[in-house]
C-alpha cells in the first residue's frame, strides 16, 4: 500500500500486472475504509427484505476474488466443497441472508486478506503475457484475464458504493 496513489510497477510482479495490482490495493483500501468499526449488528443490517447486507457483500468481493483464481489460474470451475464454502455469497440473495450473518467484521476482513494473498501468490507466478489469453467469457464471449481481473475489482468498487449507502443509511 506504499504507493497507494500510483498505478505502478510492484516488485517481484511482471510490469502490466503489478500496474493491475496497484489498481487492486487502491478498491480494496477505499473497501475497507468503508467498513472501519462496523459491528456484527451493522454488519447484518438489511435495507429492506430483498437486500444484501454489507457482511454479505464483505464475502462475495471475497468469493468473486477466489472464484476468478480458481477460473484463470486453475481452468475450472468450483468444487462442491469451495461452493459449500463460497457459494452463498457468491450468489447472494435469500441464500446469503440466511447463512453469511452474525460474524465480525476480523471474520470478513480475515477473508479478503486470505484470497487477495493467494492472488497475489498467484499474480508472481505468470508473466504480462498471461493477460492477453483469452478464454470463454459470459454468455459464451471472448475475453482476456486482463479484463476478467478488472471485472474482479470493478465488482469491488460496485459493491464498497452499496457498502458505503447501506452504511450512510444505517449510521444517520
Amino acid at each position: 500500500m506504499e504507493n497507494l496513489l500510483r498505478i505502478t510497477d510492484i516488485k517481484g510482479y511482471a510490469p502490466q500486472i503489478g500496474r493491475l495490482i496497484s489498481m487492486m490495493n487502491y478498491a480494496r483500501f477505499t473497501t475497507l475504509e468503508a467498513v472501519k468499526d462496523l459491528n456484527p449488528e451493522q454488519l447484518d443490517f438489511l435495507l429492506d427484505p430483498q437486500s444484501n447486507s454489507i457482511g454479505a457483500l464483505l464475502l462475495h468481493i471475497a468469493a468473486v476474488e477466489y472464484a476468478y483464481q480458481v477460473s484463470t489460474f486453475e481452468k475450472r470451475t468450483l468444487n462442491e466443497e469451495e461452493l459449500a464454502t463460497w457459494g452463498p455469497a457468491l450468489d447472494l440473495g435469500e441464500e446469503g441472508r440466511e447463512k453469511i450473518k452474525g460474524n465480525d467484521l476480523a471474520f470478513y476482513l480475515t477473508n479478503l486478506e486470505k484470497v487477495r494473498n493467494r492472488t497475489l501468490e498467484l499474480f508472481s507466478s505468470v508473466q504480462d503475457d498471461w493477460l492477453a489469453i483469452e478464454e470463454e467469457f459470459w454468455w459464451d464471449k471472448q475475453a482476456n484475464h486482463y479484463f476478467m481481473w478488472f471485472h474482479v475489482f470493478e465488482d469491488e468498487i460496485n459493491h464498497r458504493g452499496q457498502i458505503r449507502m447501506i452504511r450512510k443509511k444505517l449510521l444517520s
